[in-house]
């Protein structure tokens, strides 16, 4: 009897182990829908740290002036516009 309690102990195991592995997370399917404005956030602070990082890389020298002043150009420009559509955003 004690060959087949330890079997059928084994196969218990094992199947919790398996339905433990394999169980489907619905983690993901919590996850809330952003708004356009929580994008639009989220968007403002990464231009933020993108114009940081070039500032901190084109003072280590990594940048020549001119390719310095066309990517904070075109980062500023899109910064901006972003603003503007939050600004729209929150008075709605």
């Amino acid at each position: 009897m004690g060959e087949t309690a330890g079997l059928i102990a084994g196969m218990l195991l094992l199947f919790a182990l398996v339905i433990y592995t394999f169980w489907p997370e619905n983690g993901f399917a919590s996850q809330k829908e952003k708004t356009r404005l929580e994008f639009l956030l989220e968007r403002k602070d990464q231009l933020y740290e993108n114009l940081r990082d070039l500032n901190f890389e084109y003072r280590a020298g990594k940048y020549p002036e001119e390719d310095f002043q066309a990517q904070r150009s075109q980062l500023e420009a899109e910064t901006a516009q972003l603003l503007a559509e939050i600004e729209h955003l929150q008075e709605a």
